[in-house]
């Protein structure tokens, strides 16, 4: 019996980019790691985007595990399934895309009949406000099957605490929680923890059996 191939893709957050993927090379030697640069910019995009680089992933026979960031993690559940990646690891995931919406609305006092109105509105903090993007985030809920395990910052001021815990029953995930970190992983004590985190979620992977490769 042989043991599984794997590979990883990451997938940056907001304002992040695909060069951030060299940071998990160092964590996971013997793997091929790649960092997608993506262009999509909202969900519909995501999906059309992302079918097209993992379908190619999984050319080669590889599992593939997904390392995604912020909204990129949002993005891959829009996207991906089990039939795409094998594995996941989010880092500060938006797993409620409506409520963020929804949170930004109320913060800026724009009404949901204001937004459909005007279609999309520009808000004082830089976010734009799409009538179409609430829309679409509504007509495809997440339905996330893929193991996954989370690390989250109690810091996190984008998503609350309870809702990534609420997802986390919902989905299976496995939930790890930083006392005093951000949603932006990025002092020194913070990355520490998050190569622990790497470390400890994938160690097990390269003892994992693989059944398509598996010979009498």
């Amino acid at each position: 019996m042989q043991t599984a191939q794997w590979q990883a893709v990451y997938l940056h957050g907001k304002g992040g980019n695909a060069r951030e993927a060299e940071h998990y090379r160092a964590l996971l030697p013997g793997w091929r790691v790649t960092g997608l640069d993506y262009r999509a910019q909202t969900p519909w995009e995501a999906r059309e985007e992302f079918l097209a680089y993992f379908k190619a992933a999984r050319r080669d026979g590889t599992k593939v595990l997904v390392i995604a960031n912020s909204i990129g993690a949002f993005f891959a559940m829009q996207a991906l399934d089990e039939t795409r990646v094998d594995r996941a690891l989010f880092v500060s995931p938006v797993v409620d895309m409506e409520r963020l919406i929804e949170t930004m609305m109320a913060g800026e006092g724009i009404t949901e009949p204001e937004l459909r109105q005007r279609g999309e509105i520009k808000t004082e903090f830089g976010e734009t406000l799409s009538w179409r993007y609430l829309q679409d985030v509504r007509q495809h809920p997440i339905r996330w099957r893929v193991p996954t395990a989370i690390l989250y910052g109690s810091g996190d001021a984008l998503m609350p605490r309870e809702t990534v815990e609420a997802f986390a029953r919902r989905t299976g995930a496995a939930l790890t929680v930083m006392e005093g970190g951000e949603h932006w992983f990025h002092t020194k004590a913070q990355m520490q923890f998050l190569d622990a985190w790497v470390r400890a979620n994938t160690v097990d992977l390269a003892e994992e059996p693989d059944e398509r490769k598996e010979t009498d």
